[in-house]
């Protein structure tokens, strides 16, 4: 049985050793939104996105997502927090009507939040977001009877299978660590 190889300790550009705790990383994990198409319809009409990062194993997705005026995501509960940050356009939670989220408007919100995302139908302009979320979206009907769980996997999912069918290309995000036993490729 051969040992696993171990990378080569990390240095500074001076050449000085990192700390232990410093991840010995070759190259940064970086994409580039221009690069990836925008998967359109992906969750309801009116509502793309194009994924960013998807870690499975940590549950944690961060997409740009593009609203077309009128878009809508119907009534969900978080069982994580999420980051949000308004780039372009108007949105609100119809909950919180008086408190619309415009281009540079940062929203944090808890986990067990629970809303109805709604772009104004007299936007001029798509809206996008930038949203990082941990956990799931558990996703409610109209007359809240459960409907649906969108997740990192659905989000890895959709983005494969529609990708595919309209023939987007490959498209590049980060994603998250390979759960494995260390050395078990050398038994």
């Amino acid at each position: 049985m051969t040992s696993p190889t171990v990378p080569a300790p990390a240095t500074t550009s001076t050449g000085a050793l990192l700390p232990l705790v410093a991840l010995p990383q070759g190259e940064l994990l970086t994409v580039n939104e221009k690069d990836i198409p925008l998967v359109r319809d992906a969750l309801g009409p009116g509502v793309h996105f194009k994924p960013l990062r998807v870690d499975i194993e940590n549950g944690e997705w961060v997409v740009l997502a593009t609203f077309a005026p009128g878009a809508r995501i119907p009534l969900h509960y978080h069982t994580g927090v999420v980051d949000s940050w308004t780039i372009s356009g108007c949105w609100y939670y119809e909950e919180y009507r008086d408190q619309p989220q415009t281009a540079g408007s940062y929203l944090f919100e808890p986990g067990a939040s629970v809303h109805t995302l709604t772009c104004p139908e007299s936007n001029t302009e798509d809206t996008t977001v930038l949203f990082r979320i941990s956990g799931a979206n558990v996703n409610f009907t109209d007359d809240g009877a459960f409907h649906s769980i969108l997740d990192a996997a659905l989000v890895a999912h959709l983005t494969r299978t529609l990708s595919e069918e309209r023939d987007l290309g490959p498209v590049a995000y980060i994603t998250g660590g390979t759960a494995a036993v260390a050395g078990m490729d050398a038994l």
